[in-house]
């Protein structure tokens, strides 16, 4: 904790050290994860797709399905977590909870980027899904 605190001069600046360190680890958390576990996943496709290819389509476009429902619900709590923290900035003067409130705001605006883009992405894949199922 010393070398952090020695970069930061003000109150403000100083309480951002540790939100922003847990708002890195969770988004580095979160971004290895789904990468370590989705390469895993790839090899289970091909093998599925190259067992039974009927099957492959409706059974991605179930997991498709589910996961589009999913981000509905993503879509709607995120924002209410940022009015609630927005709400927490204006209403605390400490500069601890104004640092976590600015932090998290900023975390879940990355979060609702990444999320937005991957939404688009999987409804392309998914309306392609359907249309390759519709004809083989």
């Amino acid at each position: 904790m010393p070398v952090f605190g020695n970069w930061a001069r003000t109150d403000l600046a100083k309480a951002y050290v540790i939100p922003t360190l847990v708002a890195g680890v969770l988004l580095m958390t979160i971004g290895l994860g789904l990468f370590y576990t989705n390469k895993s996943r790839v090899n289970q496709f091909k093998k599925a797709f190259t067992t039974n290819a009927s099957a492959f389509y409706n059974s991605e476009i179930e997991r498709t399905e589910s996961t589009l429902k999913e981000y509905t619900v993503v879509f709607k709590v995120i924002p209410i977590l940022i009015v609630i923290a927005a709400l927490l900035l204006l209403f605390t003067q400490t500069s601890t909870w104004r640092a976590i409130s600015i932090t998290t705001i900023a975390m879940l605006i990355v979060i609702l980027l990444v999320d937005g883009t991957a939404y688009a992405r999987i409804e392309t894949y998914h309306k392609e899904l359907k249309l390759l199922n519709n004809n083989s």
